[in-house]
Formats: C-alpha cells, sequence, structure tokens
C-alpha cells in the first residue's frame, strides 16, 4: 500500500510541476529573467528554508550532525541542474518547447534514474531483483512516451506554423547540442537529491518521518538558485532591466509579483510531493525520478488537452499524441507493479 500512496504522491508534485508554467501567461511588460527570476527565489530559495524549519525537527542539531561531504555534493550537483535548466530555456528558442522537452527531459528521465544505482555500485543487485524486468521496462517505455509527445509537439508546431504562415527560426544545430546539455544535467538533481540522503538520514533519527526529504532541498535548490541568479543578474545588467521590479510601463505590477510567487510555488509543489513519494518506494526509491518525469510529461499534455492548446492541430499530430499518453500510463504500471512485487 505504501508503493500506491508514493505514486499517488508522485501525481501530485507532477501535476505542480506540469501546471508551473500557466502563470506565466497573465505576466505582462517583464523581461523573461525578471519573471524567472522572482520565481526562482521563491522555488529554490524562500521554500525550501521556509518548508524545511516548518517541518524538520530541531534543524539546527540537523544540520550540525549531517555530514558536510554530502551537503556539498547536493549542493553542487544542483548547481550543475541550475545550469541544465538555463540551457532548456534557451534550447527552446531554437528547437521549440516540444522537442527540447522531448529530448531533455527523455534523457534527464532515463540517466537521472540510473545514475545512482550505478554510483553506489547496487545497480547489478537491483537488475537481479524480481521486479527488475518491469522497472527497466517502465523506464524504456517511458522515454519512447516522451519521444512520441515531442513527435507530437513537433507536429503541433508545424500545424500552427503552417496556419499562421510563420515557420519560425528553427536550427536544430543551435538547439540540439543545449538540449543535450540540459538533460544530462537536469538528471543531476535527481542524483543531487540521493547524495543528500544521509542528511535526510539525520533528519529521520530526530523525527522528521516522511518529511526528512525536506532538508535536502536547503541545498539541491539554493544550488541551482546560485546558478540561476547569476545568469539572470548577467541579463539584467546586458539589457539594464533592474527597474522593471520597481517600475515597468504597460505592466500590473501586483499581478506580476502574485503570478511570479505562484509559479514558485506550483514548482517547489514537485519537489515537496517528490519527497513524500520517494521515501514511500521502498527498495527502487532511485525510480522515483523515472516515475515523475514520466507523469511531469503525461499531466503536461493532459493540462495541455484540457486547456485546448490542441485544438487546431490535425488528425496526424492527435493521433501521435494520445499513442504517447498510452504509451505514458503503460510505463507508470510497470514502474508500480515492479515497486510492488519487491516492497
Amino acid at each position: 500500500m505504501e508503493v500506491i500512496n508514493g505514486i499517488f504522491f508522485h501525481a501530485v508534485g507532477a501535476s505542480g510541476a506540469a501546471l508551473c508554467y500557466t502563470p506565466q501567461k497573465k505576466v505582462s511588460g517583464w523581461a523573461w529573467h525578471t519573471y524567472w527570476l522572482l520565481q526562482a527565489a521563491v522555488c529554490w530559495l524562500l521554500l525550501p528554508i521556509v518548508v524545511a524549519w516548518l517541518t524538520i525537527p530541531h534543524l539546527s542539531q540537523v544540520l550540525q550532525e549531517a555530514p558536510t561531504s554530502a551537503m556539498q555534493r547536493s549542493f553542487f550537483l544542483g548547481m550543475a541542474y541550475g545550469v541544465g535548466g538555463t540551457a532548456f530555456g534557451i534550447a527552446i528558442r531554437y528547437v521549440g518547447f516540444s522537442l527540447t522537452y522531448a529530448i531533455s527531459v527523455g534523457i534527464s528521465c532515463v540517466l537521472g534514474t540510473l545514475l545512482p544505482p550505478l554510483v553506489r555500485g547496487v545497480l547489478g543487485d537491483v537488475l537481479s531483483a524480481t521486479g527488475a524486468p518491469y522497472l527497466i521496462g517502465g523506464v524504456a517505455l517511458g522515454a519512447v512516451g516522451i519521444a512520441l509527445c515531442g513527435l507530437a509537439g513537433r507536429y503541433k508546431e508545424k500545424d500552427l506554423a503552417a496556419q499562421d504562415n510563420n515557420p519560425g527560426a528553427f536550427s536544430l544545430a543551435k538547439g540540439l547540442p543545449l538540449c543535450l546539455i540540459a538533460g544530462i544535467l537536469s538528471a543531476l538533481y535527481g542524483f543531487s537529491l540521493d547524495q543528500g540522503q544521509p542528511v535526510a538520514d539525520v533528519a529521520a533519527r530526530y523525527g522528521a518521518g516522511h518529511f526528512q526529504g525536506n532538508v535536502i532541498y536547503l541545498f539541491a535548490n539554493t544550488g541551482a538558485f546560485v546558478t540561476t541568479l547569476l545568469y539572470c543578474l548577467y541579463l539584467h545588467l546586458k539589457q539594464k532591466t533592474f527597474a522593471q521590479y520597481a517600475i515597468s510601463p504597460g505592466s500590473n505590477l501586483p499581478l506580476n509579483y502574485a503570478m511570479a510567487a505562484l509559479t514558485g510555488l506550483l514548482w517547489y509543489g514537485q519537489f515537496f510531493f517528490y519527497g513524500l513519494g520517494h521515501v514511500r518506494m521502498g527498495q527502487f526509491s532511485f525510480s522515483s525520478w523515472a516515475i515523475h518525469m514520466i507523469m511531469l510529461v503525461l499531466l503536461s499534455a493532459l493540462a495541455g488537452l484540457i486547456m485546448r492548446e490542441w485544438k487546431l492541430c490535425g488528425p496526424r499530430t492527435m493521433r501521435v499524441l494520445w499513442s504517447a499518453m498510452v504509451v505514458l500510463v503503460a510505463a507508470i504500471l510497470l514502474l508500480t507493479y515492479g515497486n510492488y512485487l519487491d516492497a
């Protein structure tokens, strides 16, 4: 039953991630980096501190006793994740959201799932377990489903471009390397959480229970915030946009601040519920990353359908999209069953 509860919490977290970009549509008069830095401050700096303080008993004592090396590894891997997120955003300019998502998230799904047991030297034990074929099959099927979602998205972009008579600036030569960088470095976030587990173990001894993972975000998320901060400050200096935080003609500043905060809240929600799901996955807790990534793509596609983002697409595009969603559901079922067998 704990595995089923874990899957539920992963679904809640993935829902937050799938919807976190929606508030951006209401933001006006701000450069992208103005909005992005504010939401990052909420998601990667403010909320990790507040939530850890609220949910980790004797937090100061936990931090004193936790291994310094684990905190450092989690922080620096989080910084790499921040670079991956920046590369993701830039790649969208050249190859579109759908291909960026498919390539980057597909790589992150596979690499971020297998890297922790490989580095710990237990991948062989994992592969010999009863549920291993289902887990590996689920990860592989998830990668196929993500790729199909990317294909559907590319067809969608072509459908819309044909109707607008505006093909856009597509450059695979520029976008593909950025997608590869984004996928590899984004996978390191899952590894960052894995390397921070000794800190969570100390928190568990002090009674943190299922909330133990919240202490890791103090390092993984703040690492990501540092790299995001540096990049956004560079853009502010280059484009002279610091004044937008106080004065921005043609914008509703209170609404902009509210939407940035809501984005940060939704994005942090995925981490919070990811932690609640992760501790319930038992022996194969490393598979949490694959489950989260696959659910994120599935629920993003479903949210797009509900918000009628695909209403102008042709039959071929919709067939590929529905096929992708069926494959992703099958992948989640395989991963769930594999975890259940060895729970």
